[in-house]
């Protein structure tokens, strides 16, 4: 068996978990409207945010770190959070050329899809 090659494939079936998870943690936020309400508004606390969403502080914070740890906001130290322009409109505005939203509607409707056939199979 070669080591180097299953650990590659080890890899690459990690980095997929990881972009799924991370996909839903995109299709949560814009269902709860976490990004829509950081837009435009600078550094934000987890408290501030789920305030502001009616949703629970410790998820909002669990959230935001893992956003953060993914690149989609930044940690502005403090526990403040902050929400760059650039990644706002891709992740708001459903007008714009740049935006993420139909993208991430689409990438979830055949996992969706999946999940109901698999479980109507069974």
């Amino acid at each position: 068996m070669d080591e180097t090659q299953m650990m590659e494939f080890v890899g690459q079936a990690v980095a997929d978990v990881g972009a799924l998870l991370g996909g839903a943690m995109v299709v949560l936020a814009d269902k709860l409207g976490l990004y829509r309400t950081m837009a435009g508004t600078g550094s934000i606390t987890s408290a501030e945010l789920a305030a502001r969403t009616g949703t629970a502080e410790r998820y909002v914070r669990e959230w935001l770190s893992a956003q953060a740890a993914r690149g989609y906001v930044t940690y502005d130290g403090e526990g403040r959070f902050s929400l760059p322009d650039e990644h706002a409109v891709p992740l708001t505005d459903e007008t714009s050329p740049a935006s993420a939203a139909r993208l991430r509607a689409a990438s979830m409707e055949p996992s969706c899809a999946s999940n109901s056939m698999i479980a109507e199979a069974g």
